[in-house]
């Protein structure tokens, strides 16, 4: 492993670590709902108004090009599903579960943007991958449908497991849309355009849904760290990680996230450490790396070899 990988594989950790500790981090901001702190929409708004404040301010710095009007159908995906989708709907899932319990659901996100790349930009999958995204799948609404059963409410899907499976979606749609872009504009300008873009909507909104309540300390903590990390400096090391040290090894990084955001919740939330929860969510990542290792499209013949062929 020379220099470049081994920088690539340090900085790819260090973006994983950063996306492992959203899920707590969210929790903090917004509370439970038996003690709520700031409301998902205020930070949902809040986060990507702060985001964006730093985007304006990189992309004048660094004298970025402007998006093309091609571009703005695929960034607009993306602040559909990463600035407004997934923090508004991971927040309100949050009030009603624990963060260990929404890294299972967000361990299925590789599988979820594969799939939503092979349906929105054709790109081919081989049956084991959809073998196993289904499998994956399958795995998640089973520990749902336990945890339902051991609370009481019998065998059924709960309200905020529902918000949790609509905040994977969302998020692979803003990833689809983004990855579209990042050959014209550049990885780390993705997101600040997103970001910036966004800001005539999401800043009015910050200061309408401000809160009229004091709220404990912890909970700015947890707005300014998913504001500044989640949602715009995490992406310049996961993305300058994947650029060094190459796509298809780097990634594999991200089974590791869904352990993260477990094993924080713990120090920052006082959650306990859950056998199911931990079982299951190996599962769910087993699951998510054979689709990745087993289903992946067949490279394309070159056409050298095509023409020796024929």
């Amino acid at each position: 492993m020379n220099s470049d990988e081994r920088r690539g594989w340090l900085l790819g950790l260090l973006g994983v670590a950063v996306f492992g500790l959203t899920l707590p981090m969210t929790r903090l901001a917004t509370g439970s709902l038996d003690a709520p702190q700031l409301s998902p929409w205020f930070v949902t708004w809040a986060r990507a108004a702060i985001a964006g404040g730093l985007s304006l301010a990189w992309l004048w710095a660094t004298r970025a090009p402007r998006p093309r009007p091609e571009h703005r159908r695929p960034l607009a995906l993306a602040v559909l599903g990463n600035v407004i989708g997934f923090p508004l709907l991971l927040g309100w899932a949050l009030r009603h579960v624990t963060a260990s319990h929404a890294a299972v659901f967000t361990a299925l996100l590789p599988l979820a943007t594969a799939a939503m790349a092979a349906w929105l930009m054709h790109q081919r999958a081989r049956l084991g991958f959809w073998l196993f995204a289904g499998l994956g799948s399958a795995l998640v609404v089973a520990y749902s449908l336990l945890r339902a059963h051991q609370a009481g409410h019998g065998f059924g899907l709960s309200w905020a497991d529902t918000l949790l499976v609509g905040a994977v979606l969302a998020a692979a749609l803003g990833y689809v849309g983004g990855t579209q872009v990042t050959p014209a504009l550049g990885a780390e300008r993705v997101i600040s355009w997103v970001c910036a873009l966004a800001l005539p909507i999401t800043l009015p909104a910050a200061l309408l849904t401000w809160p009229e309540r004091g709220v404990n300390p912890s909970a700015w903590l947890g707005l300014a760290y998913v504001a500044v990390f989640s949602m715009w400096a995490g992406f310049f090391a996961w993305f300058r990680g994947l650029s060094l040290g190459g796509p298809l090894r780097v990634s594999q990084l991200q089974l590791l996230q869904p352990f993260i955001s477990i094993a924080a919740a713990v120090p920052l939330l006082g959650e306990r450490l859950d056998a199911l929860t931990l079982v299951f969510a190996l599962a769910v990542v087993a699951s998510v790396f054979a689709g990745r290792r087993f289903g992946a499209a067949p490279p394309a013949p070159s056409p050298s070899l095509h023409k020796a062929s024929t």
